[in-house]
């Protein structure tokens, strides 16, 4: 082993030692500032990495980023951008399509579109990891403090676009959500999760514009974040995109797909002067149906005070 030591002679031993003395002694001598100064360099440095590392940690757990098919990565970015939503506003959905309620009985859509109370669609599926559920949570999240009540004011229909999911999933899905809603037992007659066969689900995907695939190397179905707003006799009157729901936009869809069914008269006077959007995903005020209102104010003062002048001019001559 001798042959892995590195001989060196006494002289050059001691110019090391001499060498290695000076630089400590030159390393003791820097001015404080200059080391003051070096560690708050270091300590920048370390606080810059590790905000960057955080950053990109909160990045890959932020709810977008389960957009795609519920959390795992794309597979072929190819197939997840042919999956998409196309909107068909005032489109007539089919209600003599058959399904299967959480409770195991034949059902038809028309069943729940009866010309009585605005609908909430959302299609997705029970078994999935990640993006469905926050679909649901944001619209259980916005409806649960609104002061309409599901059963009663509207009712929502979930369609499962898994043919292979059954009645018993169904029905569990349906007893988380009504735990989460909290509005009594009363309101379960206002929540419907249906199941059924493929060619029946295809059918009300195509009419409502829903894309949806099948991701074999994921094992998971690859669908956008929606919810559709529907008139009390099954026309598409509004869609909301994402994980969460503003409730006052829901409410207020909810309100104008009634056309006057349900809400109140402040509903009534906040969608004469707002309108729904679709860059924002809100209702805005629009300055024109402003000035319509204020037009029809200012006449209704100014015949107020014609006939209290003429009134008053009357009174006088007696």
């Amino acid at each position: 082993m001798s042959f892995f030591r590195t001989t060196t002679s006494s002289s050059s031993r001691t110019a090391d030692r001499k060498h290695w003395a000076s630089a400590k002694g030159q390393a003791t001598h820097l001015p404080a500032r200059r080391l003051e100064g070096l560690a708050l360099r270091g300590a920048l440095i370390a606080l810059l990495a590790l905000t960057l590392v955080s950053s990109v940690r909160a990045d890959s757990q932020s709810p977008m980023s389960f957009f795609i098919n519920g959390g795992a990565p794309p597979p072929n970015p190819a197939e997840a951008k042919t999956v998409k939503v196309v909107e068909h506003l005032s489109a007539q959905i089919p209600l003599d399509l058959n399904f299967i309620d959480e409770s195991g009985n034949a059902v038809q859509l028309k069943q729940f579109f009866n010309g009585k109370k605005p609908v909430v669609l959302q299609m997705g599926y029970f078994g999935c990891p990640m993006l469905c559920s926050l679909v649901s949570q944001g619209l259980v999240t916005s409806l649960k403090d609104m002061k309409l009540n599901a059963g009663t004011d509207y009712d929502v229909v979930y369609v499962s676009i898994d043919p292979s999911e059954g009645p018993g999933m169904a029905n569990a899905k349906k007893a988380a959500y009504m735990q989460a809603y909290g509005h009594g037992s009363a309101s379960a007659a206002g929540w419907h999760l249906l199941t059924g066969k493929q060619p029946e689900i295809q059918k009300l995907a195509d009419a409502v514009g829903f894309q949806y695939k099948w991701i074999e190397s994921a094992g998971q179905f690859s669908h956008p974040a929606c919810l559709m707003i529907c008139t009390p006799d099954g026309r598409l009157s509004r869609y909301l995109y994402g994980v969460k729901f503003d409730p006052q936009t829901v409410r207020l869809s909810l309100v104008e797909a009634s056309n006057g069914k349900i809400g109140t008269t402040v509903d009534a006077f906040v969608l004469t002067c707002f309108q729904y959007d679709g860059t924002t995903g809100r209702y805005a005020l629009v300055a024109i149906n402003l000035m319509k209102l204020g037009g029809v104010v200012a006449i209704l003062g100014v015949a107020g005070m014609i006939a209290f002048f003429a009134r008053k001019g009357s009174r006088q001559k007696d």
